[in-house]
């Protein structure tokens, strides 16, 4: 009996087993045993506090993704676990190893509609690769084994565990147990010489190829297969977004993005080419456009681990299947050194044209107003374009991945397939984990920062331990503080003239500078230095100093103060005609 532990016990164990050193969770009644086991781990097993279980899948995801790991987070039943719900479908799409632990009442009470009681397994099974109740304490340690096999074998995805209370608090022996084999589960097809060889015979006799580099490359830690693939043959390629970072932007054979909002030459010489080599990417739809016009004059050779991705969209001509770091070698070595100068040749005028029309305007804009194209290159630039990029999802997501740079692998995180907003600030916390040797760039929008946006709230406390997650947020918080700041003020300052706080416009004080005659460039300027402040403000609290705190905010609130009442300031209307020729001269008389 001396030899016996608890069910949470053994999931402690378990994972320290499986290499886990960081969870992120959220506890609740039905998972508490499981967290009253993780205290005594502590020191081994780092857990993060989010503020919302959709949280916790996200930065599971941004661990995963920069690692190469496996993810893991920790949920109560019921609503904790239906709010991971969006995280498990956006890893299953993406491809990212995430293992979701969730609590459940017992199994004396299942089918009960007891108390936080949802079934988890049944609402999961169609996202995820594995979905597995745990009912007995003797099941532990086998159920994490199979989970972790599972997420990060093969094609990588999520995996889920239900865990019934009476399983955590029951007593078992505990072995660690090794999980490499599950029947009826092939994670990696086996290597067809037939297929290797007539891949390397199209590509061989092709005057106009092309690649497509995928997230595959990525996941199969293949990217120095694919260089040398691309090099001997002298094939131009273009990347997905989430396979941006696998080949360097400043190599010479990378073309740019693909999709709608990708660069022109590689879109526009994928209906000129005539060999498609698509490596470890699906063919999504904002890659192809209209399937029935998508390179039909060209013969597909597709590689991927994942036979269910085979003929899917695109009719394949030769179907390559394995792991891409074994089947781009494969093929390399029957390929004929080769030079395609004319064809690499016809993608130069669709880059002078983009250059001159799109990307030039973007980064040197002939305006007063920031871009944001403009924005994001000067950050990759400052990290030397080793930064890791997350992104939330929209307008900032496709101008951040287009305008930022990379230099090394596993450099972009972004929801790809679901395109899931509010996902970049839990995924960037994450990322700070997964690699916190490497500095971790965020950009999101106004939008997605309200769907998680209390996630900073997690980022505050782990500020007196994590200091350079600060860092890694100080252009989010310029970007976005702007917004809220403003807002927050127009409402303020209503009030205090008791006027109807439901009439603040958002932009107020913007638009009172401008008033004042101050130009667009420096009223925002003004606002980023004010924002700027509170972000100061809130690391000073963070690692607690407080009455520093005090003094930042009372100096900056009397600062503004002398903006509150109209009474105060009479402020001269300028007319949109005058305030631009203002600009143009370069001052103001209230200056």
């Amino acid at each position: 009996m001396e030899n016996l532990i608890t069910g949470a016990e053994a999931l402690m164990r378990s994972l320290e087993h499986q290499g886990v050193k960081t969870i992120f969770g959220y506890p609740g009644g039905s998972i508490m045993p499981v967290f009253d086991a993780l205290y005594d781990h502590r020191k081994n097993l780092n857990h993060i506090l989010v503020r919302h279980e959709q949280g916790a899948t996200h930065a599971a995801q941004g661990f995963a993704r920069v690692s190469g790991e496996v993810g893991v987070c920790l949920v109560t039943s019921g609503p904790g676990a239906t709010n991971t719900i969006t995280g498990i479908a956006d890893a299953m799409i993406d491809s990212t190893p995430v293992v979701v632990i969730a609590g459940q009442v017992a199994t004396g009470f299942l089918g009960t509609d007891a108390f936080q009681e949802v079934d988890l397994v049944g609402i999961t099974q169609p996202i995820t690769k594995w979905s597995y109740q745990i009912r007995r304490a003797e099941d532990v340690a086998w159920a994490v084994a199979r989970a972790f096999y599972i997420a990060r074998s093969g094609r990588p995805g999520p995996v889920v565990l239900d865990f019934a209370k009476n399983a955590q608090v029951d007593k078992t022996e505990y072995t660690p147990v090794e999980v490499d084999y599950v029947r009826s589960y092939l994670p990696v097809p086996e290597m067809e010489p037939e297929a290797i060889q007539q891949a390397a015979e199209l590509i061989n006799a092709a005057e106009r190829p092309l690649v497509l580099v995928g997230q595959g490359v990525e996941l199969g830690n293949a990217q120095n297969e694919l260089r040398a693939f691309i090099e001997k043959a002298d094939m131009p390629a273009g990347c997905t977004l989430l396979g941006l970072s696998a080949l360097p932007t400043a190599h010479p054979l990378n073309k740019g993005m693909l999709g709608m909002h990708g660069n022109l030459g590689p879109n526009i010489n994928t209906n000129k080419c005539d060999v498609l080599i698509a490596v470890g990417m699906r063919f999504d739809d904002r890659v192809t456009g209209k399937l029935a016009t998508y390179a039909s004059q060209a013969k597909i050779i597709h590689f991927d681990i994942d036979p269910a991705e085979i003929d899917k969209n695109v009719k394949t001509d030769v179907a390559v299947l394995g792991n891409c770091k074994e089947t781009l070698a494969a093929v390399t070595e029957l390929l004929k050194p080769a030079g395609h100068k004319e064809w690499l040749d016809s993608f130069l005028p669709y880059e002078q044209m983009e250059e001159e029309k799109v990307i030039r305007p973007e980064l040197h804009p002939a305006g007063d107003k920031l871009s944001m194209g403009e924005v994001v290159r000067a950050v990759s630039e400052a990290t030397d374009n080793e930064a890791v990029l997350v992104t939330d999802v929209g307008q900032n997501q496709m101008m951040s991945a287009r305008y930022f740079k990379y230099s090394k692998e596993r450099s972009i995180v972004t929801s790809g397939g679901l395109g899931t907003m509010g996902f970049g600030l839990p995924a960037a916390i994450g990322a700070t984990f997964g690699r916190p040797d490497r500095t971790v760039c965020v950009f999101m929008g106004d939008g997605g920062s309200l769907y998680l946006g209390f996630m900073l709230s997690t980022l505050s406390v782990l500020g007196t331990v994590k200091s350079a997650t600060f860092v890694s947020m100080i252009i989010p918080v310029l970007v976005l503080g702007v917004p809220i700041f403003d807002t927050a003020f127009a409402i303020l300052r209503r009030f205090v003239n008791k006027k109807p706080i439901m009439g603040a416009d958002r932009g107020h004080l913007h638009h009172r500078l401008m008033n004042l005659g101050y130009g667009q460039r420096r009223a925002t300027l003004m606002l980023y230095g004010i924002t700027a402040i509170m972000g100061i403000a809130a690391v000073l609290y963070s690692r607690g100093l407080y009455m520093e705190t005090l003094g930042l905010s009372a100096i900056t609130m009397m600062y503004l103060y002398i903006f509150l009442t109209d009474s105060q300031h009479k402020v001269p209307q300028i007319k949109e005609d005058e305030r631009d020729d203002k600009d143009k001269s370069g001052g103001s008389p209230h200056m």
